[in-house]
């Protein structure tokens, strides 16, 4: 079967390809093995995140934790952005709007009730990432969910 043409647009996305060890809340949590890698022959940016025994996770987490994780990563050359659909080990899925700008990552939702942003940027050596998930229940009164930083395992 044939493979679709990639959108130009998608090659902002190359900086991400590869695997990286994903931390949170202070670096309590974590490594997260995460991995970018191109799917469809470059059509879309696949992420997979999933934890080792050796990930340490909050206790409250149990089974409610979000592992493995799945975003699919397309353009949409009519609304010029990025367009991530999101699902994990939990059942939730999730659909989010995204940007990639002079090295500062973003995705955001507004749904009722729970709207989410995250925002995060590139390090200059292109081998760190540091950023934070953030909620509201209004979209205009926002609270830091948690801090990440990733930091890239091997280069592609």
């Amino acid at each position: 079967m044939r493979q679709p043409t990639p959108h130009t647009a998608l090659r902002q996305l190359d900086v991400l390809v590869g695997e990286w060890d994903l931390w949170a809340l202070g670096r309590s949590v974590g490594p997260i093995r995460t991995e970018f890698a191109w799917g469809e022959g470059g059509a879309f940016l696949v992420q997979r995140a999933d934890v080792g025994p050796e990930t340490a996770l909050p206790g409250e987490w149990g089974p409610n934790a979000p592992f493995p994780t799945v975003t699919l990563i397309g353009y949409d050359d009519t609304a010029e952005e990025f367009t991530a659909c999101y699902a994990d080990g939990r059942g939730v899925a999730r659909v989010y709007r995204a940007s990639m700008t002079d090295g500062t990552w973003r995705q955001w939702r507004a749904a009722p009730g729970f709207h989410q942003r995250f925002t995060a940027t590139l390090g200059a050596d292109g081998d760190t990432m540091e950023g934070r998930w953030e909620q509201s229940s209004d979209g205009e009164h926002w609270t830091t969910d948690f801090d990440v930083t990733y930091t890239r395992v091997g280069k592609p």
